[in-house]
């Protein structure tokens, strides 16, 4: 007999899966391409290690299901080949959801914060010894990666192979996917932080993971809404105050309150193709009681879930 927490987790297991099955539209064949979130949250998971707040310890106690680092995977189904976006601290498991799809076939970063990068650690000797995998990188991130170990060391046993991105020039895959990434303004100590947009034969997705406020960027987000399918968008806090007793103005993402004003302009249909990811583990959105999750439905958006599919 299944006892209390283990019944609730499968619950939201269920609903997970529900929701994962909505995402995935019915026009999209087998064989399309599609973009499966692998993560959620904010770089250092959820729960997030040392945290014993109210946000943390039912996920601890096992009263309510946990979330791994923010993470894409591109899977064709025609080529059974699969990229993934970002290398997180649970590329373990997103690696092992990812290969009932397809196998590996590059990595691309978005820029030099933990949960970004680290998983680059599991291609290394001391795990699985990968035989130049692609990891595609802006130039500084490149160089990040190429003159400081132990990801050096990646590089000179030939564990990855560094492929240079540049702002704004497609990368292409194969003859039906492309990916472009464009500079946006973060804290770039080590690296220069880039979004993507991904592109298949029928549709398109924007993902920004990291961003400071959207008035700092040259580029008007409303516009790029208009101009893809689907926006997987920063929604590392809901509103300012989150962190008590720390100066949110030193962590300027743009809390989700600011953007669903920011886009309650737009038509429905517009609104309805965001979706916020990258939660800190303070983040009211993660508890599925609150009253947070409604306002963003009410504001005809929505938030991702491990396990959606967007199909391309």
């Amino acid at each position: 007999m299944l006892n209390t927490v283990h019944f609730s987790e499968l619950v939201w297991r269920i609903a997970l899966a529900s929701l994962a099955a909505l995402a995935f539209p019915p026009r999209v064949s087998a064989q399309d391409p599609f973009v499966l979130v692998l993560g959620i949250a904010q770089d250092a998971g959820y729960p997030q290690a040392g945290c014993r707040k109210a946000c943390c310890l039912p996920v601890w106690a096992g009263e309510r299901p946990g979330a791994h680092v923010a993470c894409l995977a591109l899977v064709d189904p025609a080529t059974g080949q699969a990229w993934m976006f970002d290398a997180t601290p649970d590329f373990r498991e997103q690696l092992h959801s990812l290969q009932q799809y397809g196998q590996l076939s590059g990595i691309f970063l978005t820029h030099a914060h933990i949960g970004h990068y680290t998983g680059l650690m599991h291609l290394g000797r001391e795990a699985m010894g990968a035989r130049l995998e692609p990891v595609f990188a802006m130039p500084r991130m490149k160089t990040f990666l190429e003159t400081n170990g132990p990801w050096s060391q990646l590089v000179s046993l030939e564990n990855v192979s560094l492929r240079p991105l540049t702002a704004d020039s497609a990368i292409v895959l194969n003859e039906r996917l492309r990916v472009t990434p464009f500079q946006v303004p973060h804290r770039d100590e080590y690296s220069e932080t880039v979004g993507f947009r991904i592109e298949g034969p029928s549709s398109s997705l924007l993902f920004i993971p990291d961003i400071d406020k959207w008035q700092q960027w040259g580029r008007d987000i409303r516009q790029l809404i208009g101009q893809v399918d689907y926006a997987l968008l920063d929604g590392t806090f809901f509103a300012n105050g989150e962190i008590p007793g720390r100066d949110m103005s030193e962590i300027p993402h743009p809390f989700i309150e600011e953007s669903l004003a920011l886009f309650s302009g737009l038509p429905e249909t517009e609104r309805a193709k965001v979706h916020f990811i990258h939660f800190n583990h303070t983040n009211p959105v993660l508890d599925r009681q609150s009253t947070t999750r409604e306002r963003v439905e009410e504001a005809g958006c929505g938030l991702a879930e491990e396990g959606m599919r967007f199909g391309l």
